[in-house]
């Protein structure tokens, strides 16, 4: 059994989520429980309670903490390709497939739709909403460019994740065959994709 560990104030409820999401990894979620979580951190049994109410509640938890993670690692893609909309728009795509190959067990949990009663948990809904309302804002900039056709921004912001989404998903599942890999890279898939969205 791991040593029990002494966190300093607000330390604790990330070591739990870090816990989690390393349980996630290794088991699924069928392995996630809060008295794991707290044998992997190295704490009482009780100390998770502290913070999570029940294996809900630290769901919630880890899938608010990977939107976060998402959030951050697209905008800073957006920002630094803001000068060129086509650009920002294929760069903070690419920003997504690598969040999902880089951190795998989290993507999953956030879009596993196992948190029942998402509404109840509003750090959640904010953290997942402030993608989406993300990818419309650089739909509405390449729309304004003439790199995107005209029309609801919202619509085509949900095409372009579900394709983003749909090619991240099959790379984890590994149901992307390993002939085509071969041949072209997960990026140039991605460019491939998107490209079909553009104003010729």
């Amino acid at each position: 059994m791991p040593a029990k560990k002494t966190y300093h104030h607000g330390d604790l409820k990330n070591a739990l989520i870090r816990a989690g999401v390393e349980i996630l990894a290794g088991q699924g979620v069928g392995g996630l429980s809060l008295r794991q979580v707290a044998l992997r951190a190295g704490v009482s049994h009780a100390a998770p309670y502290a913070h999570f109410a029940d294996k809900q509640s630290l769901i919630a938890a880890i899938s608010t903490d990977g939107f976060r993670r998402l959030y951050e690692k697209l905008a800073t893609a957006a920002h630094a390709n803001s000068a060129d909309p086509r650009r920002q728009l294929l760069e903070t795509a690419n920003a997504y497939l690598e969040f999902a190959a880089e951190d795998p067990a989290h993507f999953k949990v956030m879009f596993s739709g196992i948190l029942e009663q998402e509404k109840d948990y509003p750090e959640f809904v904010e953290a997942s909403q402030k993608n989406y309302e993300l990818v419309v804002e650089i739909v509405q900039t390449c729309q304004a460019a003439g790199v995107l056709p005209p029309g609801p921004a919202e619509r085509i912001a949900i095409s372009i994740w579900a394709t983003v989404h749909g090619l991240a998903a099959l790379a984890l599942e590994r149901q992307i065959p390993h002939t085509l890999l071969e041949q072209v890279s997960m990026r140039e898939l991605l460019v491939r994709s998107l490209e079909t969205l553009f104003v010729s």
